[in-house]
């Protein structure tokens, strides 16, 4: 057992050590820092000394006088200053041993991918994807809908002196070293030593300050914003959509790699040197991050529900739903539940979202009353929006599988304009909950293109409008695999129907009364001095019909039929109607105009002009009427 004589030297040793680095009394200790890494030596001495000054404040050798002037005061002024030199020298070796992560390295890396949410075709591949919103009155950018993946570097750039990080994986997480090994080292010498003394509130203040800041730094880099839940609301969507896009890319990086590797060093640090220490550590770094983190997808999940957010909203929730595992291996312990369940209640909000959001979708179809017909019976805004709309739902189908359970409310009807009739809602036929809701959304079209259709004062036109609106409709559905999937074959050949049952009664509106003009009935008269044939009657059909082409001509030229293949089919269908009819009535009849006085007041249309005139229907622009050749 050491003498007291013996452990006064040594005790005395450790106090002028420890007092030579006072900075509050040298200007030398001011200037220099023991743990430099210039010598080694001295660093070990004075974590000797700090251990000597402890040993002895338990030692029930020490002296103790009335005044706190003896050995007792002089051992805790020692341990004071002692402290207050080992937090500056923590506080050095975590800035010095700060440096920015390389965040371009992490962006890159195609291993950390794996977990992203896969880009979004958009099923569509026409000039409508910027198509005006009919039903909220905005404009969907369908490219927009698409995640940029992590290649991404925007709000990344490189800085000299970075490191080039040590990866540790496992699984999705992939852990950096932040600090190197022979620092932690240190750290955790001095981490011991304050916690032994009673100073473990400073340690961690001092290990918070430096490694939150670190944290901003990175933060700052992958572009996020320190904006409140409000601030985040009062921005226009088209910002907010770029910020998603940036978020699920830092979400990923912080949680993944930042937080998993504070967390990793917390561990390096402070395990074992007292209960919890390393957690009470991490959440004292990470915490106000997170929570920053997570702000921005819970002011998202309690924003003003509208169709225009749904697909950004989807992904903002498969991005968090696939971070969600990360997030409870990382934040697993009691003081970071916090962290978890506002994890877990944003995604519950989030999916509430996106259910409300199709709801309000099947609203605002039905609620949309334009009046103003399109021009020339073409595809009315509304149904390309829609159809655009549900194609880009498919493509989310997975996780709307999940999200949505329950059946569309078909019994609800909208009171006021357009009147709704009873709406024919297919049979189930076992169709998901989604499936039905989409083929709802469709036959709720329907009857607002109906209702549309009557707004047209010429009952020609208003069938052709329906004719493409539906046509639209189904190749739109069968230009999709997961659309035309999920409303079923059954109802596209009904749909197909409806659209050919208003081309012919376009078809019979339009040429009925024309054709008319061509029949035999009423030409012929009986008499000796007659030959069979009443000239003016036959005058007056080819006048007839020679005005009423030219009125439906110069008309339906300026309707537009805007897909080529019905258009064609349309233009033949005429034809083959037409043309047969007037060679054959001109075959038989034209002997008699001509045996009369100016035949070309009268057979004004060649069969060649009449099957040249047809090339001008459903083009939308006029023609003009002096173009036509006029046959003798």
């Amino acid at each position: 057992m050491e003498s007291p004589e013996s452990v006064s030297v040594e005790l005395e040793a450790a106090e002028n050590l420890i007092l030579r680095w006072d900075s509050t009394a040298s200007e030398e200790a001011r200037e220099r820092m023991i743990f430099d890494g210039a010598d080694r030596q001295e660093a070990d001495r004075y974590l000797r000394a700090v251990d000597e000054i402890q040993r002895s404040m338990a030692s029930v050798s020490v002296s103790e006088s009335p005044d706190g002037s003896g050995e007792s005061g002089k051992v805790h002024g020692a341990i004071q200053i002692a402290m207050a030199r080992l937090e500056d020298e923590f506080r050095n070796i975590l800035i010095t041993h700060t440096n920015p992560v390389e965040i371009d390295s992490l962006l890159v890396s195609n291993s950390f991918s794996n977990h992203s949410t896969s880009s979004r075709t958009d099923g569509a591949g026409e000039s409508d994807a910027e198509e005006e919103h009919p039903v909220d009155g905005g404009s969907e950018r369908r490219g927009s809908h698409r995640e940029e993946e992590l290649q991404e570097g925007e709000g990344s750039s490189s800085h000299s002196g970075s490191r080039t990080p040590n990866f540790r994986s496992t699984n999705s997480i992939r852990e950096v070293d932040l600090v190197p090994s022979e620092a932690i080292y240190d750290l955790r010498n001095i981490a011991q030593r304050m916690i032994t003394a009673g100073y473990l509130r400073e340690c961690i203040q001092v290990y918070g300050s430096v490694r939150k800041s670190a944290v901003d730094s990175s933060f700052r880099r992958l572009g996020i914003e320190k904006l409140s839940i409000g601030e985040i609301q009062r921005l226009e969507w088209d910002a907010i959509e770029t910020k998603i896009r940036r978020w699920i890319r830092a979400a990923k990086v912080c949680v993944r790699i930042l937080f998993a590797s504070e967390k990793r060093l917390c561990e390096q640090i402070f395990d074992g040197l007292g209960p919890a220490v390393d957690e009470a550590c991490f959440m004292e770094t990470v915490k106000g991050p997170a929570i920053q983190l997570f702000n921005f997808a819970e002011a998202i999940s309690i924003s003003r529900r509208s169709p225009e957010k749904l697909f950004k909203i989807i992904d903002l929730y498969d991005a968090l739903s696939d971070l969600l595992p990360d997030v409870d291996v990382v934040f697993w312990s009691k003081s970071c539940e916090s962290v978890r369940i506002q994890g877990a209640e944003i995604l519950s909000r989030l999916a509430e979202a996106i259910r409300g959001i199709l709801s309000e979708f099947e609203n605002a179809v039905q609620r949309e009353i334009s009046r103003t017909p399109v021009p020339g019976g073409t595809i009315h805004p509304l149904t390309r929006y829609v159809m655009n709309y549900i194609s880009l739902i498919s493509d989310y189908k997975q996780t709307l599988l999940q999200l949505i359970m329950s059946n569309p409310s078909t019994a609800s009807r909208y009171s006021g304009d357009p009147p709704t009739t009873d709406l024919e809602f297919p049979e189930p036929e076992d169709r998901s909950p989604l499936a039905l809701h989409l083929v709802w959304v469709i036959v709720i079209l329907e009857s607002n293109l109906e209702w549309k259709s009557k707004l047209y004062k010429d009952a020609s036109l208003s069938h052709l409008f329906l004719m493409n609106n539906v046509h639209y409709i189904v190749e739109k559905a069968k230009g999709s695999p997961e659309l035309r999937e999920m409303i079923g074959d059954d109802y596209l050949r009904k749909l197909t129907g409806k659209f050919r049952q208003a081309a012919t009664s376009y078809q019979r509106s339009t040429w009925v009364s024309i054709l008319y003009c061509l029949r035999d009935e009423g030409l012929h008269v009986s008499g000796s001095f007659s030959s069979g044939v009443s000239k003016t009657v036959l005058r007056e059909r080819f006048k007839t019909f020679n005005a009423m082409f030219d009125e439906v001509h110069k008309t339906q030229a300026t309707w537009l039929v805007p897909d080529l293949q019905l258009r064609e089919e349309l233009r033949i269908s005429l034809s083959e109607k037409l043309i047969p009819a007037y060679r054959s009535f001109l075959g038989r009849y034209r002997s008699h105009m001509e045996s009369g006085r100016h035949p070309e007041m009268y057979i004004k249309y060649s069969i060649e002009d009449l099957e040249a005139a047809v090339l001008d229907f459903f083009e939308g622009h006029a023609v003009s009427q002096n173009l036509k050749r006029r046959s003798h």
